[in-house]
Formats: structure tokens, sequence, C-alpha cells
């Protein structure tokens, strides 16, 4: 069962105190302030989808960071954590790190000096119209849907911990996500985002802390999870030889190539919900920087999202289950793990920040997924297939009317994900969809002069549809998982790996095969695009604390260590 779908309680865990509305309220009030400030700001497209390439390195590396970390992220990985142990962090280590710093080394500098404005628009310059096409469609729908689990997930939270009304919930906290993205664009998502960041930080640092403390420490916590739910909920590694010896039912390879090299590389290398963050950037030294940023941040996350889930194992006086057997025992669910830690630990105005950092990081979330719909939805639809003569004026009308429309498709789509049973599973599946066969054609694009047009359609279009078809596959014929996922005794989680990397190898075949039947681009066309045909700029000479290649490094080592202590 998933752990994102929260159980629809009859009964509220916590009430707020009147310190607790105005802390909330506040935060509301600050949000759209922000957005009326920055609305003098965006007259101009490039102001409008990428913050007038202003960036720092530490704004446009938070803002990175805090798109990903919404609501959905919050709960649904709190929850995963109960379900699957602490093999819900390779979430955020193996299936992030390695990528964020590729990003930041490798591709980079090929997004920033073509000076295009989305991923697709670098398919459109590297494999031509068909592929941006294909890919910008897609992603569009992808962010859409995205954008409403995480509408969806923030309203059932605000259900189970508060008792509000699901649709009070939705239409308040979207409609002031549109607000704000409308008036300011990318330059007002990524100032709120930042502040959102601090935000979940200080709300959701006092569960780990207090339930620490509860605990006994790391070590009385970790004595309680081997007692309470065994000892493979405290091994990232140890268990992975075999399916059957971990919580997950995968084996390593699932984990090393289907999350860390193909969904994780994927994601944050050619989602345009957070690559667009760092192509706001004012520099490509500060390009480059900003994910590895990003990356020493993220290694921290789980200490707020899969340490809650590990001590309800520690602290909680009753054990949690699946969705229907919540529902049908009157119990709790393990996706309340993060809610019911809340109204452990919290009191008036200690509870209206943690719900605060809840909201934000819904509408972080949220603003994330509608402002890269809108820049793709104008520049690589509107612009490439409906108005191809736009004025700069046009595009900003066109993005701001977008997003409102975008805000409205997501409202429709977190009613349909009412009726969808596994939510973050769901939302792994998308990515397989279209996330994993997408990097394989940006990769091979970047890095094979050879690669032609014909090829990179054609991997792209045969990756999504084996991926789907994958799927669908297993949705017929369960007994189709044994060789999908490589064991009858996989969970959704290791298909959703294995699918994706399965995907990814289809495009990558395709892509050489048609490429080696169909005649290559003159080298001179690829400049700028490819390696081997583009000179890379030398940045500015600066001292070694100052380079990005420093502090990768770094980051790779911290990141090689924890995977050493939490063998």
């Amino acid at each position: 069962m998933n752990p994102a779908l929260l159980v629809l309680s009859s009964s509220t865990l916590v009430h707020l105190s009147p310190v607790d509305l105005v802390i909330i309220v506040f935060y509301f009030v600050l949000v759209l302030a922000i957005g009326l400030y920055l609305k003098g700001r965006a007259n101009t497209s490039e102001d409008f989808f990428l913050a007038g390439r202003e960036m720092t390195a530490w704004i446009a590396g938070l803002s990175f960071l805090s798109a990903n970390l919404g609501s959905l992220e919050l709960m649904g990985w709190a929850a995963s954590s109960y379900q699957y142990g602490i093999l819900a962090a390779h979430w955020y280590w193996i299936g992030a790190i390695p990528a964020m710093v590729f990003l930041g080394l490798v591709m980079m500098p090929f997004y920033y000096i073509s000076k295009t404005h989305s991923v697709p628009g670098y398919l459109k310059l590297r494999f031509g119209e068909p592929s941006r096409t294909l890919s910008s469609i897609s992603f569009a729908f992808m962010t859409v849907l995205m954008s409403g689990i995480n509408m969806y997930s923030m309203a059932l939270v605000m259900k189970v911990i508060l008792g509000w009304d699901i649709h009070f919930s939705i239409w308040v906290s979207s409609i002031t996500v549109a607000i704000y993205v409308a008036l300011g664009g990318l330059r007002s998502a990524i100032f709120n985002e930042v502040l959102q960041f601090v935000l979940i930080w200080a709300g959701a640092l006092l569960v780990p802390i207090l339930g620490l403390v509860e605990a006994g420490g790391p070590a009385g916590l970790r004595a309680r999870v081997i007692q309470n739910a065994g000892e493979a909920y405290t091994h990232m590694w140890g268990t992975m030889g075999s399916p059957d010896a971990n919580p997950m039912g995968i084996h390593w390879t699932g984990i090393v190539f289907g999350l860390g090299a193909v969904i994780s590389m994927g994601y944050w290398t050619t989602d345009f919900l957070v690559v667009q963050r760092v192509l706001s950037a004012h520099n490509l030294r500060a390009a480059k920087l900003a994910p590895i940023i990003g990356a020493a941040f993220k290694m921290c996350v789980p200490f707020i999202v899969i340490l809650p889930g590990l001590l309800g194992w520690a602290v909680l006086p009753f054990k949690l289950t699946g969705e229907d057997v919540a529902v049908a025992t009157g119990g709790h669910s393990y996706n309340e793990v993060l809610p019911l830690m809340l109204a452990r630990y919290c009191g008036p105005g200690l509870l209206g920040l943690g719900v605060t950092a809840l909201i934000a990081g819904f509408m972080s979330g949220m603003a994330g997924n509608v402002s890269a719909f809108a820049t793709v939805w104008t520049y690589d639809i509107y612009g490439a297939l409906i108005h191809k003569n736009a004025s700069d004026k046009q595009y900003v009308n066109m993005g701001r009317w977008c997003t409102i429309v975008g805000v409205i498709i997501s409202i429709g789509t977190a009613y349909l994900v009412m009726h969808f049973k596994s939510i973050m599973d769901y939302v792994q599946a998308l990515f397989s969809f279209f996330i994993a066969p997408l990097f394989g054609t940006v990769l091979l694009g970047m890095l094979w002069k050879r690669a032609t047009k014909a090829g990179g359609f054609f991997g792209l279009l045969a990756g999504t549809l084996s991926s789907i078809g994958m799927w669908a596959w297993v949705k017929v014929d369960p007994s189709a998982l044994r060789y999908i996922a490589m064991s009858p005794h996989a969970k959704d989680m290791a298909e959703n790996m294995y699918r994706a990397l399965w995907s990814c190898l289809v495009c990558v075949l395709v892509t050489v095969v048609v490429s080696l039947l169909t005649k290559p681009q003159p080298v001179e066309e690829l400049k700028g695009l490819v390696y081997g045909a583009t000179e890379i700029p030398h940045e500015e000479h600066v001292s070694l604390l100052h380079r990005p290649a420093f502090w990768a490094a770094v980051v790779v080592v911290i990141f090689v260590i924890l995977q050493i202590i939490f063998w």
C-alpha cells in the first residue's frame, strides 16, 4: 500500500489556538505581499519566466531545492520511512546527490550558454521541433498532474490534522499561489520558495529534535526500531542482496541503476520544474554552484522527513497500518505519522509554526509546477505551435493567463487524484513515463555528436511508450512483475525503479540505432549544444573556496561517508 494517501479521518488530531491561526494568516498575507511587491519587476519575458537571470547562487540553489520540498514530499516520505524504514532515505541521497552534482558540473554549461528558456527548448535546438513538441506536451501534462497531487495531499493533511473542509483547503491555497506567481512570475516564486524553505525547516525541526530526546538519542531510536519493526528497517545497503531481505522488496540494482542512474538523473537534470530555478542564476559559475548548494542541503533533509517516520516506530504507543486496515478498524494509517508526531510535540504557537511549514511546503511544490508549466506552455507550445510571431508583451500576458489556467487545471486534477489509491507510487510512475526516457535523450544529445534529429525523436517516443506499456502489462497481468522488477516479491516502488531503467535503455538503444541509420548533422550546427563541438567558456579566476568543482568534491565525500555510516 502506498504511503502518500492520507486516511480520511472523521475526527481531528489537533486544534489550533488563536496564536496558531494568527501565524498561518500572517504567512498568507506575507506571500501575497511579496507577489505584489515584485509585480513591477516582471514586465519582460526574461523577467517573468527566468527572473531576469539575476539570482545569486545561494538564492537559485535554495529555490532549486525548495521547489522539490512540497507537502507531498514531507508527508509521503515520512510515511514511506515508517513503511520501508531508512531505505526511504535513498531518495534523498543516492536518489539526488550524484544527479545534482552532475547537473552543476556537466549539464548546466549547455543549458546556460544556449540561453534556452526550457529543457524542451534545448531539445528543439539539438533535435528539432518534433522532439520539442513531444517533450513539452508530455511535460505540461505531467506538471499539472503533479501540481494536483500536491494540492490534494495538502488538503488531506489539513483535513486529517485540523478537520478543515477539503474543498476550502484546495481553493484557498491554490488561489493564493495563482495570485503571487501570476503577479511576479518566476522571481516571485523563487523569493517565496526561499521564504518557504526557511519556514519548512523552522517548523519541521521540532518533531525530530523532541522525538530524539524522547527516544533516548540515536542509539535509543535504533534499539526501539529494531525491537518494534525489525533490524532491516535500520540498514540502507546491508539488506539489499536479496529482495526478500528488505521491506521494499528490492535488489540493490534497482536502487543503483533504476533510482540513482535513471530516475534521479532524469528528474534533477531534465525536469524543468527544478532546472528553471538554476537557469535564473546571474552567471555560469553561479548556475554551476546552485545545484551543488542544493545538494549540500538535500543531504540534511532526511533529518526532517525520514526521521519522523522512524520515530513513529519508537515513540507511538500503537502500530500504524495500511489505508484499508486503518479505515476498516478505525485505527491510524502510517500516512498519518507526521500529523501524529506534530500533535504529540507541538503546543500553541509551535503547532501554528508546524502547520505553516506544511502549508509552505505545499505552496512551494505547487508554485514550482505552475511556473514551470507556464514557461513550457508559453515558449514551447504557444510560441512554437500557435503564435510563432508573438511579441515579448504577448509572451508575458500569456504567461500570466496560463498561470491561472494551470492552477484551474491543477484543481481539476486534484479532484481526479482522489480516485487513485497510491499517490506516491503514482508520482514515481509518472517519472518513469516521462522523465526517465527524457534523460536518455538529453544525455545522448549533449555527449554524442552522432545522435541525429530522427534518433532523438524516435528514441524519446519509444522510451515513453515502452514505460507506459510495461505499466499497463503489470496492471493487466500481475505475474509480469517478475519480468519487469526481476522479482515476484517486488513492491510498487521497486517496480517503478526497474521500469524507469528499462524505458531509459529502450530510449538509448532506439536513439543509437536510428542515429546510425540516418544522416548526422554537420558539426558546425552542434556548436554550443554538444561536448566536442563546443568551447566551454572559461570562468573568471577565483580562489579554491569559490570553485564549484571544489564544493562538489566536498559534497561527494560527505555523501560517501553517510552511505558507510548507515550501511
